[in-house]
């Protein structure tokens, strides 16, 4: 009886275990701190109805997370990381005519809702703030890839849009014609856990 007993206890107490009920699974997900060095922010306008001109923003930093399978987005982009491979230029769109990086130093967009529109493919409603300038704007999310190994796990998205400076109280050079109104926007994250 004594030994029936200590052979039937290890098996009643396996039994409980497998039994039990799993943890419910959290809907949310650790964050994905976006990588600056690997993440590009590139801007394209019209230049004196001729050419088109680029520059870029060398320091994103921000957060992706996935919420029941959605993607969620909260970016920061430096305005003082402008980078146009010209020192004078720099300092005109840092300047009050342009982005004015004294009194508006970030630009942000914070994701409100996402919705899976194809293959990998978001559409992704959220809230763009820029020269003290916040709209609600919608935007097409690529998931450009995900990978984890022994480092840790990555993933990435990348979209292009557009916006007109106008909306954003930044109309330096339209009237005269030396720039456009529409400026297309292209940011590539890259961000890990």
């Amino acid at each position: 009886m004594i030994i029936l007993q200590l052979v039937t206890l290890p098996f009643i107490l396996s039994m409980a275990l497998f039994s039990a009920e799993p943890e419910a699974e959290t809907t949310a997900s650790a964050a994905f701190e976006v990588d600056s060095t690997h993440s590009t922010s590139i801007f394209r306008t019209q230049h004196m109805g001729a050419g088109m001109f680029y520059g870029r923003f060398n320091d994103i930093a921000g957060t992706i997370q996935f919420v029941e399978d959605m993607p969620a987005f909260d970016i920061t982009i430096d305005i003082a990381s402008v980078d146009t491979n010209n020192s004078r230029l720099d300092s005109h769109l840092k300047s009050p005519d342009f982005f004015n990086v004294v009194e508006f130093p970030v630009m942000t967009f914070v994701s409100t809702s996402s919705k899976k529109i194809g293959d990998e493919k978001y559409e992704v409603v959220g809230e763009f703030s820029m020269h003290g300038v916040s709209k609600t704007i919608t935007v097409l999310m690529a998931k450009t890839g995900q990978m984890k190994n022994s480092r840790g796990e990555k993933v990435g998205f990348e979209t292009e849009f557009s916006i007109k400076r106008t909306d954003y109280d930044m109309p330096f050079g339209i009237e005269s014609g030396s720039l456009a109104d529409e400026t297309k926007i292209i940011v590539a994250l890259e961000a890990g856990r």
